[in-house]
């Protein structure tokens, strides 16, 4: 029987280390595992070992061995991905993975990312999805990096429900207090058309009073596509772009797919992928009959519509509805202030109380999440681990019960049969065995050709057939093998599972698929078993409309033999293919491979212990209990000894532990009074103790936790139980310590920031007066020199000039960032030619245009008047502008201003190096940047300030892929600007 540990592993590695140990390795470039190097098998059974997604990169070309939990997380790509290069198996995101990857392996130091965004095709699309992980090196016996280990959580839908949570959150702040249904339907479409990542593009339509016909009350990621969101929709028009009537008359949302080859090729939002399907919903409170109206969203490239996707979106056609509701009743009954004031509170009421719901099961769930993410191990078990479950199945309720919908229970379990590829299935379930057999020096034989049809069989009684003949089977045989068959005849799949064990008596046989029935006498591996197995199996064959037979002969072996009629014609009609009522109860090979191993003798060597960690003072009067206590926590953590209280005190001062473990009664100072001594002590009052007493029952630990002890262990007590509590206390206090550190840092970031806008405002008016002073003497100076003059140092005043010129505006630019974060910011609106305008931000750019070689092109309407502030929207064109001048270099630049409706649309279009989807939402923030610092100048807070202006103004800004590289810049501008903080323009 073999003793190596690596075998061992795959042993316990479920299906992960059977397909591992089954692999041809000679196939491939590592050879067969015997002779991989000891740090390959090292590291590959820890990962096997791991419940939690594990990962093992190895080698130059990073070929990856990982666990079972890793397994879910790759697809489709499982189980072809074991053993295969990282460039292979994930090509898509190799740009992302492969220079950590290499950093860490030339480096030698670790490396994580938290939730990281990597574009997977494990689902046959390219789907966004998001993913903690940590890369650490591991070394090989020659020295250096041999390979990384990575372990990852997928963390997507915890990223997608906080983003779409934000735009709830978003859509009931814009929407709260709307005075119109126009005001209502903008805000929304605003406030949506922020998530471009979930919402590609929005069309809000509302019922006229006839219910005839829909008319477009706003929209957003349209305005190139107007055959997606035309301003009339009849509601008789059978060929109408939207299914409006279908989803009036139904009340549920419809889904529309390929819309290519309805509205053209719409853009994909913040993805290059164009956007391929929309989903209708009903704007409709609940007891209506009939809707407001209809909400048309883009769904997104790179995600399937699955029920958290739908989910979001209903929720935001209920707020919506909600908005629609309250805006109407304004309009209607303005008269009715009581009524009003009394919907407002409702409403109030109602989004606060969702929002704590909301908060509560997700803070729960976060926080045993970021603990562990900090935890040195980054596993998270027990009671952490129950907690984020539990919060998690609420968080579902929740939901559901928002949507009115519960779960279909079924009153009992029936068959669900399925065409199934019996032979493969056949295949796994046997093989999953082999390391059993290998074990006890059997052999397994599996003989399972591919069947000429599917069989339709239950798959989950299917499995548990199986494995109970060849669990059956091997506690039974000692020598020999155990053979798996599978063959067609006569119209019929027929299994045989035989062995050349024990063998069962003849006068057994009658009596062996009865319930309860055991037979005697016979040696075994276990006399355990409750004797329904083999009933059991009878059961689930006649279920099927099979039969079961058995040959047996003792001291030579016994054959099963099931056979089952292929095709539907003796099974019930209603179960084929139907859906399964109740939970699943099976447990799959795991269980069965567990028990089986159980029966065989443990002979293998403990596992090699891993390296001590945390300083551990142990104090005890008794020399040997003091010895034994070294001995079982010296392997794990650095231990030291003292032989009292007194000694422990004064060692305790002189180098503080990160824990003690006290007995409680000792001469001089015994534990209750050391615990005392040390907590009066500031420098030792945060160490952990833990007491150990020959006193137990609740009185003695209650009295001992009071006394100021972190944890109380009574004698006798089990060393695992000891060395668990000592490592969970000192990981509690790394925990405090780590959150204290962070809150001393966050309360200097704060003060950091405060100072910070303080300085920027005090600065950039102290600056202002004598940079106007030196530019007003270099127009003296330039006016009074005569021509020779002007030749000699003409081009060096203008250069000193254009250097004042660039350094005042990047005051203005500090001046802006310290106005718009203390709240100072204030509009002064004009009616303005935004058509002159944009002409005079062309002007001031041409120059800067023809040094680098881009040309400026303008096509724009006749006249578009807006009220607006001049400046401050003159300095948004002048931004994009320059923008467009700087990362385009050398290619055109188009300008395009129209109106359409209420609003001004201006779009800036450049050829240049364009803005990744994954920085297109981020640019608009504060100090983010697109490129890097080194190639392109600037503070990254040109788009942020732009921002800020247009919305300041009620308007709107976004950022689109250019067709054939470059960006596109829109700002949609009202014509009209509605209340906002600002100051009436002079006459």
């Amino acid at each position: 029987m073999s003793t190596d540990p690596f075998a061992k592993s795959l042993t316990h590695g479920g299906e992960m280390g059977a397909l591992i140990h089954e692999l041809d390795w000679e196939k491939t470039p590592f050879g067969p595992p015997r002779d991989w190097p000891q740090s390959l098998r090292t590291a590959s059974s820890i990962c096997l070992s791991s419940r939690f997604p594990t990962v093992l990169f190895w080698g130059p070309r990073f070929a990856m061995f990982y666990n079972e939990g890793y397994s879910h997380l790759l697809g489709m790509k499982h189980p072809s991905a074991l053993g295969r290069p990282l460039l292979e198996v994930w090509p898509e995101v190799q740009n992302v993975l492969e220079p950590m990857l290499k950093g860490v392996a030339s480096t030698g130091v670790a490396t994580w990312s938290e939730d990281q965004l990597l574009p997977l095709l494990r689902n046959g699309y390219l789907e966004e999805a998001y993913f903690t992980f940590s890369f650490a090196p591991m070394a090989v016996e020659s020295g250096g990096t041999g390979g990384i280990f990575c372990t990852v959580t997928e963390t997507t839908e915890r990223v997608l429900s906080e983003r779409r949570l934000r735009t709830l959150r978003e859509l009931g702040e814009a929407t709260l207090g709307a005075r119109s249904v126009q005001d209502a339907c903008s805000a929304a479409t605003r406030a949506l058309g922020r998530n471009t990542v979930d919402v590609t593009f929005t069309a809000l339509y509302l019922l006229d009073e006839a219910r005839a016909q829909a008319r477009l009350a706003s929209a957003s990621g349209t305005s190139a596509h107007p055959a997606a969101s035309p301003a009339l929709i009849a509601l008789g028009d059978e060929d109408a772009v939207w299914p409006l009537a279908k989803v009036m008359h139904g009340g549920v949302a419809q889904l529309v797919s390929e819309l290519a080859g309805r509205v053209g090729a719409l853009p994909g939002g913040a993805w290059p992928e164009p956007t391929s399907s929309a989903l209708v919903l009903p704007i409709a409170r609940a007891e209506q009959e009939r809707p407001y109206g209809f909400l048309v969203v883009g769904l997104s490239p790179r995600r399937t519509l699955d029920e958290h996707y739908q989910t979001f979106l209903q929720l935001a056609a209920s707020q919506l509805a909600a908005a629609v509701a309250s805006a109407r009743a304004y309009e209607e009954e303005r008269g009715r202030a009581e009524s009003l004031a009394e919907l407002d509170r409702v409403k109030t009421a109602f989004f606060s109380n969702v929002s704590h719901e909301f908060r509560t099961p997700l803070t729960l769930m976060l926080g045993p999440l970021q603990d562990a993410l900090a935890a040195p191990e980054r596993a998270l078990r027990g009671v952490d681990l129950e907690t984020v479950v539990r919060n998690g199945e609420r968080l579902l309720r929740l939901v559901n019960s928002l949507l009115d919908f519960s779960r279909l229970e079924a009153g009992r379990s029936e068959a669900n049969y399925e065409p199934t590829d019996l032979a493969t299935l056949t295949v796994d379930l046997a093989s999953g065995f082999r390391s059993a057999t290998d074990r006890a020096r059997l052999s397994l034989d599996v003989d399972c050709p591919r069947l000429s049809e599917p069989v339709y069989v239950d798959r989950e009684m299917w499995e548990k057939i199986v494995l109970n003949l060849v669990s059956n089977a091997f506690k039974f045989t000692f020598e020999g093998g155990i053979t798996v068959r599978l063959c067609e005849r006569a119209g019929h799949a027929v299994l045989e599972v035989e062995d050349t064990g024990t063998g069962i008596p003849a006068h057994e046989l009658p009596h062996l698929f009865e319930r309860f029935h055991r037979v005697r006498g016979v040696r075994s591996r276990s006399f355990e078993g409750t004797g329904i197995g083999l009933a059991l199996v009878r059961e689930l064959v006649k279920l099927h409309g099979g039969t079961v037979e058995v040959e047996s002969e003792v001291g030579r072996g016994t054959r099963f033999r099931v056979s089952l009629p292929l095709g539907t014609a003796h099974l019930p009609k209603d179960r084929l293919q139907a859906a399964r009522g109740l939970a699943s109860t099976a447990t799959g090979a795991s269980s069965y491979l567990q028990e089986a191993l159980r029966w065989l003798p443990e002979d293998t060597p403990a596992p090699p212990s891993p390296e001590p960690t945390g300083r551990v003072l142990v104090a005890d009067d008794n020399a040997d209990l003091r010895d034994y206590l070294r001995r079982v926590l010296a392997p794990h953590f650095q231990v030291e000894t003292a032989v009292d209280g007194l000694a422990a005190l004064e060692a305790a001062r002189q180098r503080p532990p990160d824990l003690i473990v006290s007995d409680v009664m000792m001469p001089r100072l015994d534990g209750l009074g050391l615990v005392q001594r040390l907590r009066e002590d500031p420098g030792t009052r945060a160490i952990p103790i833990l007491l150990l007493s020959a006193r137990a029952g609740q009185e003695a630990t209650v009295g001992g936790l009071e006394a100021g002890a972190d944890d109380y262990l009574a004698k006798p007590f089990s060393a695992r139980e000891l060395i668990a509590r000592v490592r969970s206390h000192l990981e509690l206090a790394r925990m405090r310590r780590e959150v204290l550190r962070h809150e001393v840092l966050e309360a200097s970031l704060r003060e950091a920031v405060q100072a910070r806008d303080d300085f920027l405002s005090v600065a950039s008016h102290e600056l202002k007066t004598p940079l106007t002073s030196f530019r007003l003497q270099l127009d003296l100076i330039a006016r009074d020199l005569g021509e020779q003059g002007r030749a000699s140092v003409g081009n060096r005043l203008e250069a000193a000039r254009h250097s004042v010129q660039r350094l005042t505006s990047l005051i203005e630019t500090l001046l802006d960032v310290a106005q718009l974060n203390s709240g100072r910011l204030r509009l002064r609106l004009d009616e303005v030619d935004l058509r002159a305008l944009v002409d005079e931000a062309l002007g001031a750019v041409r120059e800067e245009a023809a040094r680098s070689g881009s040309t400026l092109a303008f096509e724009h309407a006749d006249a578009v008047v807006a009220r607006c502030d001049a400046l401050r929207i003159g300095q948004v064109v002048g931004n994009l502008l320059s923008n467009a001048v700087k990362f385009g270099e050398g290619r055109p630049v188009e300008v395009s201003l129209r109106s359409e409706d209420s609003l001004a649309l201006l779009t800036v279009t450049d050829h240049g190096i364009g803005i990744a989807p994954g920085d297109r939402a981020r640019i608009f923030e504060r100090f983010e940047r697109a490129v890097s610092v080194r190639h392109y100048s600037g503070f990254g807070l040109g788009l942020w300030i732009a921002r800020q202006v247009v919305e300041a103004h009620a308007g709107h800004i976004t950022v689109t892929q250019t067709p054939g590289g470059g960006s596109t810049f829109t700002v949609e501008l009202p014509l009209q600007a509605p209340q906002v903080d600002a100051e009436e323009g002079t006459p």
